[in-house]
């Protein structure tokens, strides 16, 4: 049995690791809310716009003949995973990982058997886990998260479409958590080149429309700009899931530190009511000792 001493010391060290999981749970609680703000945002801009970009270039000549639509024989692959650059989040980093591992299994064996896909990680732990993995990767984009804004995610957009328009890749594909609520995080699979036509452009390809500027300006500006929309909606929802997935994780870790501790104070209280009775028997044992004497 533990003495009273390294008793008192566990309970201390629990205590002191209690008070820093429930401060990190109020701070994530804190940046969920902004974050998810944020995201809600964001999401309602990003689908309109993907629309419209359907919409306007199902009749467009000028869409057609785009470098980001230009499907081509996937040989090259670039995946963008999106993680954290901390760690303490439950499964969140890893459930990442894991998607984009299953990703290539199941689309992208060859790829991957003739070193052909590579890795743009978005967060530390990403491209630590790759790294350690042996697999490809280029670019690493870190402190994203700390100063969060889209002039940041578009420097990675800008890599992936130059790498994509050069023939460097010929597919590029997002794997993100997305943000449901505080304890549920979805892993997504997105197509970030070659744009994919979407369901609603067959249905309006027969409208017609009145450019102004003119078709080519708008939709030259237009196809770009959705695709690092796509990206920053990727790397916000993921943020989002962040900051819930840590303040679940650092919530379940309170409730176990308050466990622990219950079960260390019935311990501490069951060894010290013994090292008395041994004191009290001690006593008594030594007064007959006298009396007999």
């Amino acid at each position: 049995m533990a003495s009273l001493k390294e008793v008192r010391a566990r309970i201390a060290s629990i205590n002191s690791t209690q008070q820093i999981t429930k401060a990190m749970k109020m701070v994530s609680a804190a940046k969920l809310r902004r974050a998810q703000e944020n995201i809600t945002q964001l999401r309602p801009y990003a689908q309109k716009l993907s629309q419209m970009l359907g919409t306007v270039s199902a009749g467009a000549e000028t869409a057609s003949e785009s470098p980001y639509k230009q499907a081509r024989t996937v040989d090259r692959v670039l995946l963008i995973v999106v993680t954290s650059d901390r760690g303490l989040c439950g499964a969140f980093n890893s459930n990442a990982v894991k998607g984009a591992l299953a990703l290539i299994d199941e689309k992208y064996a060859s790829q991957a058997r003739s070193g052909n896909v590579e890795i743009m990680a978005i967060g530390k732990k990403g491209a630590e886990a790759f790294a350690r993995r042996g697999m490809k990767v280029n670019t690493t984009h870190v402190d994203t998260f700390s100063s969060l804004s889209f002039a940041n995610v578009r420097a990675a957009a800008e890599e992936a479409m130059a790498g994509f328009a050069e023939g460097r890749y010929d597919v590029v594909e997002v794997i993100y958590n997305e943000f449901r609520n505080a304890a549920v995080q979805i892993i997504r699979t997105e197509q970030m080149l070659p744009i994919v036509a979407t369901e609603t452009a067959g249905s309006s390809s027969s409208i017609n429309y009145i450019f102004e500027p003119s078709e080519e300006e708008i939709v030259t500006e237009l196809i770009p700009k959705t695709i690092k929309i796509q990206l920053y909606k990727a790397v916000l929802d993921s943020n989002a899931a962040e900051h819930g997935a840590r303040m679940t994780a650092m919530d379940k870790a309170t409730e176990n530190a308050g466990e622990l501790l219950k079960e260390l104070r019935l311990v501490y209280n069951r060894t010290r009511q013994a090292a008395i009775t041994t004191e009290i028997l001690e006593i008594v044992g030594g007064a007959e000792a006298l009396a007999n004497a």
